[in-house]
């Protein structure tokens, strides 16, 4: 895949997305999350997140500390080390690696540290949870980063127009 040219038409997307999810407002949580939760499935049925990989090479997830203290235990380090390591702090505040692609992703695409990756990478890109109204920030965000996601919203921007 080339990154950059998805990322370039998802980009030309995002007001179509924006509006798409202002409609979904003004409609029931339940419903929102069922259009979400299909479009999700529709979705992977047709990408292979191990043939893209662009969460993990363009876009680094947060840490927790709970993360933190999982993936150093695995790795058999002191928490310190392991953020002196890979770690670094955002202007959010918030743990996030040092740099991407991330130093855990394999030429194969697969994760060294699957089992125990971080909480963000295991629910990424987020597109199937409940209460998807509080997510529509990350989610726009998140259009152009994953292919997936852009896929979801194309979808569900279908099945809104002109219904709401």
């Amino acid at each position: 895949m080339n990154y950059e040219a998805f990322q370039q038409r998802a980009l030309g997307k995002k007001e179509q997305f924006r509006k798409t999810l202002r409609r979904l407002r003004k409609i029931k949580d339940n419903q929102v999350d069922q259009l979400f939760h299909e479009a999700h499935e529709e979705a992977f049925q047709e990408i292979e997140c191990l043939e893209c990989a662009a969460c993990c090479t363009h876009v680094g997830p947060r840490w927790t500390r709970q993360d933190i203290k999982r993936v150093s235990k695995s790795m058999k380090t002191k928490e310190a080390d392991f953020e002196t390591a890979y770690l670094k702090i955002d202007e959010d505040d918030d743990y996030v690696l040092q740099s991407t692609p991330c130093p855990f992703l394999q030429k194969d695409n697969y994760c060294m540290i699957y089992e125990n990756r971080p909480k963000a990478c295991r629910e990424y890109p987020h597109t199937d949870r409940n209460k998807m109204k509080q997510l529509f920030g990350l989610t726009l965000k998140n259009s152009s980063c994953c292919p997936a996601v852009e896929k979801i919203l194309d979808g569900i921007s279908e099945d809104v127009k002109g219904k709401i």
